[in-house]
């Protein structure tokens, strides 16, 4: 595929922080430098947490600062862009991968993963044991939500690698830092592995910006990418924003979002400047516009200024932005 293309794939769990949006500019600023087709995309699996108000409210968001997309709710969209309707295609996938062996049922408590504290842990947590690896998995039609298994993917023994713009080489041994990760939920739920990689092949992804909270995600994700025979999207991990305690914003913890700073009378030129800064695009907390960015940075200065700013990060020189 030649045509490059990008997305933005928030959770409709809460109003979007300023550390959402500030990963959604950096997402539409590479996507507009590369050329590529941008795509929203709204990752609402978990159910019981995602409301319509809170994806209208996303898209207020977002069209308010500028950041428009090309296909996604509401333009270009030939189907549904949102997680939620696409239970056939995850369905499908785990049917392809159950018939190359590649899963098995977990029977697996809370509590018994919660034993796990003392186990060996990895980048995403406890690493699973293998306690359940060699169960066979019944038909598929049999995991209804009744069913108190989960589905686990059979992972490999091998060291990973891949290389992120902004981060560089990054290796993981698989079976000590990362086993064998579930794909379909005890609760009927796809697993956010297997949703968002059938999603991104289904769409043709071919750059992934996200936060670097999710860097770590991407190993799991690269044995999905072989088992299903699709090379894998570039990677682009860029800082998290920070709250005034040099805590990483989050919906749970109440971010602050946009409504607040609009209510104050920030113009969209401030948030931008404010947004840039804290992805070291600029050098001052100044108001700017889309046009003045775009006019400013090409691919390499982009990816050459949030290396600068992972780092300060990194070296505690620059904790909150």
């Amino acid at each position: 595929m030649s045509e490059r293309r990008a997305r933005y794939a928030p959770s409709p769990t809460g109003p979007l922080h300023l550390g959402n949006l500030q990963t959604a500019l950096a997402s539409w600023l590479q996507a507009r430098i590369a050329g590529a087709s941008f795509y929203l995309r709204i990752e609402d699996l978990d159910r019981a947490r995602c409301r319509d108000e809170y994806t209208a409210r996303m898209v207020d968001d977002l069209q308010w600062l500028g950041l428009d997309w090309d296909v996604g709710p509401g333009r270009g969209a030939p189907r549904d862009y949102r997680q939620g309707a696409r239970d056939a295609l995850y369905h499908d996938a785990l049917a392809r991968l159950a018939a190359r062996g590649d899963l098995f049922p977990c029977a697996c408590s809370r509590r018994d993963l919660a034993d796990l504290a003392s186990a060996p842990h990895g980048p995403l947590g406890a690493v699973y044991p293998g306690t359940c690896r060699d169960r066979e998995l019944p038909p598929l039609a049999s995991f209804a939500r009744s069913v108190d298994d989960a589905i686990r993917f059979r992972c490999g023994q091998s060291v990973r690698a891949f290389r992120d713009r902004i981060h560089g080489d990054v290796c993981c041994d698989m079976a000590r830092e990362v086993g064998d990760f579930v794909v379909y939920r005890r609760d009927g739920v796809i697993a956010y592995h297997l949703a968002v990689v059938v999603d991104d092949i289904d769409m043709g992804i071919t750059d992934v910006l996200r936060g670097e909270d999710l860097l770590w995600s991407v190993f799991p994700q690269i044995e999905l990418y072989e088992a299903f025979d699709c090379p894998l999207p570039t990677y682009w991990h860029v800082p998290l924003k920070c709250d005034e305690f040099g805590e990483r914003m989050s919906k749970r913890r109440g971010g602050t979002g946009l409504d607040r700073l609009r209510a104050i009378g920030r113009s969209r030129e401030n948030v931008l400047g404010m947004l840039a800064f804290g992805l070291g695009l600029v050098d001052r907390d100044s108001p700017v516009s889309l046009d003045e960015l775009l006019a400013e940075l090409d691919e390499d200065v982009f990816v050459d200024r949030i290396r600068r700013r992972a780092a300060r990060g990194r070296d505690g020189v620059l904790e909150a932005n």
